[in-house]
């Protein structure tokens, strides 16, 4: 089998039917992404937004004028407290019958080009920790672990973490409530031990 030459270029607007493709496959919440016609119109309007914004690209790997592959870069400070950038790449994958073919290579060379042409020193690649072909690819390319990222729904992290209370109210944060209920459980056995004593 010839191996067929990999194209790279920003995506557009057009593309966006083919970029919820390629995201539905890599997602494990696929129900979620299923093109629609507000799923398309809305993946047409990131793509515009994201054309007109001078330190991001959404770029797109093509074999014979099909998108196969994407991934999303992002000129950003490296840290919040400096002022060296780093080229963000996120979001990359390659649709399954395109991998081992050269297009992941050819969306970082884009980063990597585009890191040069913006005298920026660094790339800093996330990916899902689900895709082991993934990470073990970056690996290969020189790219060591920088840091976890880990994400949740706000309900979910609101019901874990303490709630403020309003000001001039007492205690400071209010407590998750049944973290409340052990706590007051505690304090009313204490306070039954001290009258036996």
């Amino acid at each position: 089998m010839t191996r067929s030459s990999v194209h790279v270029r920003d995506a557009r607007p057009a593309d966006a039917a083919a970029l919820l493709r390629i995201w539905t496959e890599a997602s494990q919440r696929a129900v979620e992404l299923q093109p629609t016609a507000k799923a398309d119109a809305e993946a047409s309007s990131a793509l515009a937004r994201i054309a007109a914004e001078p330190d991001e690209r959404l770029v797109v790997g093509l074999v014979d004028d099909d998108v196969v592959g994407a991934m999303h870069l992002r000129r950003a400070p490296v840290s919040p407290i400096h002022s060296e950038t780093a080229i963000h790449a996120s979001f990359l994958h390659v649709l399954d019958q395109w991998r081992r073919r050269g297009v992941g290579r050819a969306l970082l060379e884009a980063a990597v080009s585009w890191a040069e042409e913006k005298d920026t020193t660094h790339v800093l690649a996330a990916s899902t920790t689900s895709s082991r072909d993934t990470n073990r690819f970056m690996a290969r390319l020189g790219l060591g672990p920088v840091a976890i990222i880990r994400g949740a729904p706000v309900h979910v992290l609101r019901a874990k973490l303490p709630r403020e209370v309003p000001a001039g109210s007492r205690g400071g944060t209010r407590s998750h409530p049944q973290l409340s209920r052990v706590l007051a459980h505690r304090r009313s056995q204490r306070r039954r031990a001290a009258g036996r004593t």
